[in-house]
């Protein structure tokens, strides 16, 4: 059995502890390299102490200097530290999972650009079942075509930057593409005081943010005398780690190329 040299960045954050967790009990993965912020207390301290299991590796700033040797980096951090490691991985040759979400248009070009040397996965959401909302969204939106207004509700915790959430904004995309509309054109994101009435073609985002939420999200089709709602709730983010286990091991054997969870998990 091939073993996988993981790193992962953010490893002292939430997600980071829950990838360290989960490539600690992977046996065809380990972990190699431990990535954190400049400033962060953990820096130089063992990666493995975070859970609770001593591993060598310690918690380095230096991507450059950290991550020769490792096959993928699992990122799961924000734009402007995702692409300072983008670039690199790009260097390197080293494969990407990126988990991270708020890029702007041109930063997702960027990815697009550096997935012509090394493979990546970038998606929203890792976890598979997410992801399988992602295609009953579809199937749903076609069959919903006439007649229904659609809603997309997201909560998380307290502690997220963006808004609204990345899963939030993907469905909002799976349906209007399966609904044959632009996203950008027909997408609210807030509604307030004297609003007038709902233009049918429009999809609604509502975002909550409190407490610890991990992420719940919903989306209404909103009929005549019926109301249909696919719902997904997390409730770790271990779900999120073991998906992007999963799409490591999907890059293992890919030269180049930018895929998502529907290609990791073959829904295409």
């Amino acid at each position: 059995m091939t073993t996988l040299n993981i790193a992962i960045a953010g490893s002292s954050g939430r997600m980071g502890r829950a990838l360290l967790e989960a490539v600690s009990r992977a046996t065809d993965m380990r972990l190699s390299a431990a990535l954190d912020r400049a400033g962060s207390p953990y820096l130089m301290k063992d990666a493995g102490e975070l859970i609770g299991v001593p591993c060598g590796i310690n918690i380095t700033e230096n991507a450059a200097a950290a991550l020769p040797g490792s096959d993928v980096l699992i990122d799961f951090t924000r734009p402007e530290g995702t692409l300072a490691h983008l670039v690199v991985c790009r260097e390197k040759g080293i494969k990407m999972v990126i988990g991270t979400t708020g890029f702007s248009t041109e930063q997702k070009e960027e990815l697009k650009s550096a997935s012509k040397n090394v493979p990546i996965v970038f998606a929203p959401n890792m976890s598979v079942g997410v992801n399988v909302t992602f295609k009953l969204l579809e199937i749903a939106a076609r069959v919903l075509n006439e007649g229904y207004d659609i809603e997309i509700i997201e909560a998380h915790h307290r502690h997220k930057v963006d808004a609204p959430s990345g899963t939030a904004l993907h469905m909002g995309e799976v349906v209007a593409k399966s609904l044959g509309r632009n996203l950008s054109e027909v997408a609210v994101y807030g509604r307030e005081g004297n609003t007038g009435e709902r233009a049918a073609a429009t999809i609604g985002f509502a975002t909550v943010r409190g407490g610890d939420i991990v992420g719940d999200h919903t989306v209404m089709f909103a009929g005549t005398g019926e109301r249909i709602e696919i719902s997904h709730k997390a409730s770790s983010r271990a779900t999120f780690a073991e998906g992007a286990l999963r799409a490591a091991r999907f890059l293992a054997e890919k030269q180049s190329g930018l895929f998502d969870m529907q290609d990791v998990l073959g829904l295409r």
